[in-house]
């Protein structure tokens, strides 16, 4: 889209030269040809360095767009990025690409659906009620049982197993509310990224990234019945029992292994090498290795189980 039609979608003020904008992006990641936005102040120390073409901002913060980038200013710019957060998503289907390609030692039902620009590699087995979408591509020796989802764009890895009922790449619980209490839905534009020998259970969902990729890393073990949120990043071989959470841009280290029904809260890092219990909650950044937790509010786990113990006595 031109600089100038987005302007007029926001209702911003746009005077100068026009150029085309390919995309929505974080500060941090968008490039010349990308327009960003600041909502919060604590990323206004983003903005002086940002590659972004053009900056959706308000009159608080405009001050600290540099030249290099247009400031388009605006009341409300979490609200307005929403808005314009529909005109940058695909379609949920690309009807004209060119046809799968399904390497011929690949086993796919006749009853799943593998969708125009996909891709399924070698000695896959793809089960009835599967859907593929449009540009995602599955490694080989991958497993697809009966109707897991894969929306477009999402990549999975080879050696990889994924249960029944599973959906990966599926929008994120995002959206803008206003002081009427309304909400304005965003768009994710991202995807989902899976990588080697990971094995997922079933009914279990992987949100897309609103920007870039929600990312599940080599070996991971995710049980029956689990949300993994927008933008997240499970490290390396970690392990999650059923029902665990981890909400939106939580970041999690190698080899973490989390109990069942235990949750990470949004935009918190969890160190790698660390045990929660089951049930346990991170509301804070782990900066540890090697503990291990339990409880909510979170604690070591000796300190629980003694806690736990006071607690019976008093009951007597």
């Amino acid at each position: 889209m031109k600089l100038s039609q987005i302007a007029k979608i926001i209702g911003a003020e746009f005077n100068g030269q026009d150029m085309t904008i390919n995309s929505l992006n974080t500060l941090k990641d968008a490039s010349s040809d990308e327009i960003s936005f600041v909502a919060n102040s604590k990323y206004v120390k983003d903005i002086a360095s940002s590659n972004a073409a053009a900056i959706i901002c308000d009159e608080k913060t405009k001050e600290f767009v540099s030249t290099s980038s247009v400031a388009l200013v605006v009341a409300h710019p979490y609200w307005q990025m929403a808005v314009l957060s529909e005109y940058f998503a695909k379609d949920a289907e690309d009807f004209d690409a060119p046809a799968p390609k399904i390497d011929e030692s690949s086993i796919v039902s006749a009853k799943a659906h593998i969708a125009n620009g996909a891709t399924v590699g070698k000695n896959c087995t793809i089960l009835a009620g599967c859907y593929v979408g449009s540009g995602a591509v599955i490694g080989d020796n991958t497993t697809l049982y009966p109707n897991v989802v894969i929306y477009r764009d999402c990549k999975i890895g080879s050696d990889c197993i994924i249960h029944a009922g599973t959906v990966i790449g599926s929008d994120g619980f995002g959206f803008a509310s206003n002081q009427n209490g309304e909400h304005k839905k965003i768009y994710h534009i991202g995807n989902v990224v899976i990588e080697d020998d990971v094995e997922i259970g079933s009914n279990t969902s992987i949100d897309r990234a609103v920007f870039g990729s929600t990312l599940i890393k080599k070996g991971t073990r995710l049980d029956n019945l689990i949300q993994v949120a927008h933008n997240c990043e499970i490290g390396e071989y970690s392990v999650a029992a059923a029902q665990s959470g981890f909400a939106g841009s939580s970041k999690v280290g190698r080899s973490s292994v989390f109990g069942a029904q235990s949750g990470v809260a949004g935009h918190l890092e969890v160190a790698p090498f660390n045990t929660f219990a089951a049930r346990s909650g991170v509301t804070k950044t782990i900066k540890e290795s090697g503990k291990v937790f339990a409880g909510f509010p979170l604690m070591d786990h000796r300190a629980w189980l003694k806690l736990q113990g006071k607690i019976a006595k008093l009951l007597k």
